[in-house]
């Protein structure tokens, strides 16, 4: 029985029914009794500007629309369900049930004598009312959810919905309306066989599929549905979670062989094992972003859940890469890791909000090829920028460990690969940032100003100039580079993820839940950082007193030898 979560107890106590708890699930039964002073108080609630509203008129909001979406979906079929009760105009009150469609066709009529009681001042008669009564509720219910039907005038642009059919000729507004009233006769046909064998009902579904794709077929707006249907079929986004996540497990598995110098034969076995895995999740992910662009038909980065499953996919590339170039198995382990963590923040979106997030590019988005050049380039640089920091938290956390201590080829290795992912950073950052500039004065004759994100890739490209000039002129070395480098992801996250919280700017497109994660993740950088700092001044300490010791034994070592002479 479907249900709705309320994480708040005071939401049902002001509807005035009885909570189960301060967090539970109840049916829409339960609900029943409190839904006229649900939407009520919503509807006082949206009222209130969205920053001003606490917790418990948010959540109120969210029930009430989760609640009225779920009786739109229950009611959308009611018209053809159940038909139209025509009451008889005689003194006995008898009356019979007719179809939607039947109805249609007598529209002209209808509106006629409608007009006729108007005209004359009379009031309408009962049975006249009480048929103009039950067509506008069975319309009103059918009205919302699935616009499912391709006009059949070409010159308009939206799908309509069956309760827009039903309108639409009850009005008056179609010159033609024998398309419409064949369109509600196949819904009503479907809806009879529902209950018939299932072999039926499969033959009048694939009737009315045929009958809605054909049209749209017409319209030239077919041509991705099959595909779509493919994608949401395949959940490439969870697969590749799968494999990200057995990629890691199995990366876990083989930094313990190493530590316990487990045969190399073995660490290979779980070095291949764990490339297989990340091979085949970035697979996952390069097909899902192709088809997702194939689907909406323009580059694949148009709102802010595309750029998670971007940087992810081209994060992981560029780790894979220089994976291969070092052979130390940290890039691969980075693979893992990254790209779980950036999949699930994906999957959290896309099943949170019960939404694939295929939405139509926003105004300042709608150019194909400012959106390939200028915000693509942008989110490659948030991909290497990100990609930096965690190299440099990996060096951070190995050193702290004592790994790669024996000559230290391996920090080195993974010093100049976060380097290179440094200077990857800035270029593509700085291409980015002239390019939007450049699209900027294109649109509109002016360059961006001070909006928020644009400024938020101007301070990565300075972040990344200060790291640069400061690591070539000495002022910083290892530490001071990757702590620096561990910041950096902050500043990234900031131009790519908070921005769109501040509601303001012109990119303030993206999700408007979810804030509190920002906070976690500055916080859990920052306490690495403060960790890096301890390390670094503890590895300080021990070298000072190490020189200390060695210069105390270099003075009483000439002492001895005289002593003994």
């Amino acid at each position: 029985m479907p249900s709705f979560r309320v994480d708040n107890a005071a939401v049902i106590e002001s509807i005035g029914l009885k909570s189960h708890g301060r967090r539970d699930r109840y049916t829409y039964k339960e609900l029943e009794p409190g839904v006229e002073k649900l939407f009520e108080l919503a509807q006082s609630y949206e009222k209130i500007e969205e920053k001003k509203r606490d917790a418990v008129q948010k959540m109120t909001i969210d029930l009430a629309y989760n609640v009225r979406n779920y009786q739109f979906i229950i009611s959308y079929f009611a018209f053809a369900r159940g038909g139209v009760e025509m009451k008889s105009a005689n003194p006995d009150g008898s009356s019979r049930f007719t179809d939607f469609s039947t109805v249609m066709g007598t529209a002209p009529m209808i509106l006629q004598m409608a007009q006729e009681s108007q005209g004359t001042g009379a009031a309408i008669p009962e049975n006249l009312q009480s048929l103009l009564q039950q067509v506008l509720d069975g319309s009103n219910y059918a009205k919302y959810g699935l616009l499912m039907i391709p006009p059949d005038d070409k010159a308009l642009a939206d799908w309509r919905s069956a309760g827009d059919r039903i309108m639409d000729v009850m009005s008056g507004d179609l010159k033609d309306p024998s398309a419409a009233i064949a369109d509600i006769k196949a819904l009503e046909s479907l809806a009879r066989k529902a209950m018939s064998p299932q072999a039926e009902f499969r033959k009048e579904l694939s009737a009315v599929v045929k009958r809605f794709s054909d049209r749209a077929t017409e319209r030239g707006e077919y041509r991705a549905i099959d595909a779509e249907n493919l994608y949401n079929r395949k959940n490439f986004t969870l697969n590749a979670m799968v494999c990200f996540l057995l990629a890691m497990l199995v990366s876990i598995g083989m930094w313990f062989l190493v530590l316990v110098e487990s045969p190399k034969r073995i660490v290979k076995i779980a070095y291949g094992l764990s490339l297989a895995f990340v091979l085949i999740a970035l697979g996952y992910m390069f097909v899902g972003i192709g088809m997702r662009s194939y689907i909406m038909w323009r580059p694949p980065v148009g709102n802010l859940y595309d750029t998670i499953i971007f940087i992810c996919a081209v994060a992981v590339a560029i780790l894979l890469l220089i994976e291969y170039f070092i052979r130390e198995r940290v890039a691969l382990t980075l693979c893992s890791v990254l790209g779980l963590a950036l999949v699930l923040l994906a999957r959290r979106y896309e099943v949170g909000d019960a939404k694939d997030h295929m939405d139509p590019l926003v105004a300042v988005l709608n150019s194909n090829y400012w959106l390939t050049t200028h915000v693509i380039t942008i989110t490659m640089g948030y991909a290497a920028g990100l990609l930096t920091a965690f190299l440099s938290m990996s060096y951070v956390v190995m050193r702290a460990l004592g790994l790669g201590a024996d000559g230290k080829r391996l920090l080195r290795l993974i010093t100049g690969a976060a380097y290179g992912g440094l200077l990857l950073t800035l270029l593509l950052s700085l291409v980015g940032t002239v390019l939007g500039g450049v699209w900027a004065n294109d649109s509109w004759g002016r360059f961006w100003g001070w909006d928020p994100k644009e400024n938020g890739a101007l301070m990565i490209v300075l972040w990344s100039l200060i790291m640069l000039h400061a690591r070539l002129g000495g002022i910083i070395r290892d530490w001071g580079f990757h702590l620096a480098s561990m910041f950096m992801s902050c500043i990234v996250s900031f131009s790519w993820w908070h921005v769109n919280f501040l509601g303001e700017g012109l990119h303030n497109y993206g999700f408007t839940s979810g804030k509190g994660f920002i906070w976690i993740f500055y916080g859990g950088v920052m306490g690495l950082i403060i960790f890096g700092i301890a390390m670094w001044l503890a590895e300080k300490i021990k070298d000072f007193s190490d020189q200390a010791n060695n210069k105390t034994e270099g003075e009483q070592k000439p002492e001895s030898v005289t002593a003994n002479s």
